[in-house]
């Protein structure tokens, strides 16, 4: 296995690398990022598990049974990462935020009029 498959399969899951992002900026309790990243409670709960493992975060003890977590300095070295990735994608075509649309791709490659177009001689 490369380096690069090893890295996916720690932060390639969805919500992973969103997460982390999130812990960039200090540690956060558990509701706390359910609520800001809008996801399950299970698949929260399953994401902060695996990156646990991979010694991405650790828990924090609390009180009154609440969880929170922190970043590791293994995961305080995926700031540069994740900056990279959004800047990425602010470079790409339209606005930030939007996937660039058919036409877009297809001048960049040369082609005209979307799909139908470029399968024809």
């Amino acid at each position: 296995m490369t380096e690069l498959a090893t890295a996916l399969e720690i932060v390639g899951p969805r919500w992973a690398l969103l997460i982390v992002e999130r812990l960039l900026e200090g540690p956060q309790r558990y509701g706390d990022l359910q609520r800001d990243l809008g996801l399950g409670t299970n698949m929260l709960a399953v994401r902060l598990r695996e990156l646990e493992a991979a010694g991405v975060l650790y828990r924090l003890p609390l009180r009154h049974n609440t969880r929170a977590y922190a970043l590791t300095e293994r995961g305080f070295a995926l700031r540069q990462p994740i900056e990279a990735l959004a800047r990425w994608a602010a470079e790409q075509p339209g606005t930030a935020g939007e996937p660039a649309g058919i036409d877009d791709v297809g001048s960049r490659l040369g082609v005209r009029g979307g799909r139908d177009d470029a399968a024809r001689p």
